[in-house]
């Protein structure tokens, strides 16, 4: 059976509370996360981010609308919430779920960078 089904795609990354350093690593794995699914902006439904307490310098979703993240995102739907406050937690941690029509059987690319792939080790290529 070909065609497209609807895919979660997943990443985190740990930043600064710095609006230069959301931006520019919201951009980072964004960037890498579409390039490497081969997301096109018509494949996505929407794009949820959450981020822990310890961030209020920028919002993640304006700092992927004003990035050049290789595609124009200006008519996807994005979504910011608070992540879960909970006892020894990795901090400063921007999440990130992409829904998306990919092919059917595509093999995901989730990205986990800048410390946070101790969130997931098992989605982190080993070397």
């Amino acid at each position: 059976m070909t065609g497209k089904r609807l895919y979660g795609i997943r990443g985190a990354t740990v930043v600064e509370n710095t609006a230069s350093s959301i931006h520019e690593q919201i951009e980072r794995m964004c960037s890498s996360l579409f390039r490497e699914n081969g997301i096109q902006a018509g494949d996505i439904v929407s794009i949820q981010f959450t981020v822990t307490q310890d961030l209020d310098a920028l919002n993640p979703a304006a700092a992927l609308r004003r990035s050049d993240c290789g595609m124009d995102i200006s008519s996807c739907a994005l979504f910011c919430a608070a992540e879960p406050c909970v006892k020894g937690s990795l901090q400063h941690v921007i999440r990130i779920l992409v829904t998306a029509y990919l092919e059917q059987g595509t093999i995901l690319k989730h990205i986990y960078q800048n410390g946070a792939e101790i969130l997931r080790p098992d989605f982190v290529p080993q070397k």
